[in-house]
């Protein structure tokens, strides 16, 4: 095993993320299964990828001053990695979230700094929404900026020139698939267009929770929600700018209990402890693999993200009250 290379700045620490092959999915579909650990980066999550180009685009643009802000609003990995980079490069963090999320996220943001600002959760519609607030409280501050993850291509840029080159690197340019959900779409979008400049033939999926719209959306025409889900972070009900133009080729929409069931297994039986996200990813990532198998294609193999750890959700996911309470499947090892 090579050792990583030493890096000069705690900065570069994002990215370059190790790439694992997933033994129970690969099985359970019939090819290889492979999943990024994006839960390797800093602040343990796949965002802080967006976090790191927003931040240095505002920069480049001279949007960003020294001693300024940064305000987002967030389901919270994001804003966790706007305030690692803030705290790198000496500005501040105002983060704005519902107040359903994880407690996990909560204390993280405040133990790293950030302000937190905590909103009832409401439709996007809502001009309360936490998008909506964090937009007015960065017009309101004096040398602040909003991120705006959801609409700045920045977001989707930092996987067209990362998350897509490294999978590509590390599958040696033999990748047949591609699938992850969408929250800001930034990751399924750049990471697909991507990986479409390198071999056009990968077939990129998305992978859609219940509650979100745009499974009917690439598949029908039509931006219609069915159902709902506790996953946080993924799930949209509009087309945002970072999934404008996104390549994607075929959709599956995955249950919480299917997601879970992922969730069980990746931690009982290889040690993987992860959110919910990705277990809906890896469900997806088995359903984009049989249906390249089911097609006659031979020595499958596709790649999906393991967004972000399952320690952010010891007070959800891996609690039994809370999992009762939703009416989901309790872990074996919970239950006792």
């Amino acid at each position: 095993m090579t050792a990583p290379a030493p890096q000069r700045s705690t900065l570069d620490l994002i990215g370059n993320t190790p790439l694992v092959l997933l033994k129970g999915p690969s099985e359970a579909a019939g090819c290889e299964i492979w999943g990024k650990c994006e839960f390797a980066n800093p602040g343990a999550s796949v965002k802080d990828r967006a976090a790191l180009w927003i931040v240095r685009d505002a920069e480049a643009r001279g949007e960003l001053k020294p001693g300024g802000t940064v305000i987002e609003g967030t389901a919270g990995n994001t804003g966790i990695g706007i305030a690692l980079v803030c705290n790198a490069l000496g500005y501040k963090a105002v983060i704005v979230m519902p107040d359903n999320q994880s407690k996990e996220k909560m204390d993280t943001l405040r133990a790293l700094g950030a302000q937190l600002v905590t909103v009832p959760p409401t439709k996007f519609s809502d001009p309360n929404h936490f998008v909506h607030t964090s937009r007015r409280l960065a017009a309101e501050t004096e040398g602040a900026i909003w991120a705006n993850q959801f609409d700045n291509i920045a977001n989707r840029k930092s996987h067209i020139e990362s998350t897509a080159p490294e999978i590509w690197q590390q599958m040696d340019g033999r990748i047949d698939g591609f699938t992850c959900a969408a929250g800001t779409g930034g990751t399924i979008a750049g990471t697909g267009m991507g990986l479409k400049a390198f071999d056009e033939g990968i077939t990129i999926a998305l992978t859609d929770p219940y509650g979100a719209a745009l499974y009917n959306y690439y598949a029908h025409g039509e931006l219609k929600a069915e159902g709902n889900s506790v996953a946080e972070g993924i799930g949209q009900g509009r087309i945002t700018a970072n999934l404008d133009g996104a390549p994607i080729d075929t959709q599956f929409r995955i249950s919480d209990e299917k997601g879970l069931e992922w969730v069980r297994r990746l931690l009982a039986e290889e040690g993987l402890c992860l959110g919910l996200s990705s277990g809906i990813n890896v469900a997806g990532a088995v359903e984009l693999g049989r249906k390249l198998v089911a097609e006659g294609k031979r020595d499958v193999r596709v790649a999906t993200i393991l967004c972000d750890t399952g320690f952010r959700y010891l007070s959800s996911l891996y609690n039994r009250e809370w999992l009762e309470s939703k009416g989901l499947p309790v872990f074996p090892w919970l239950a006792s």
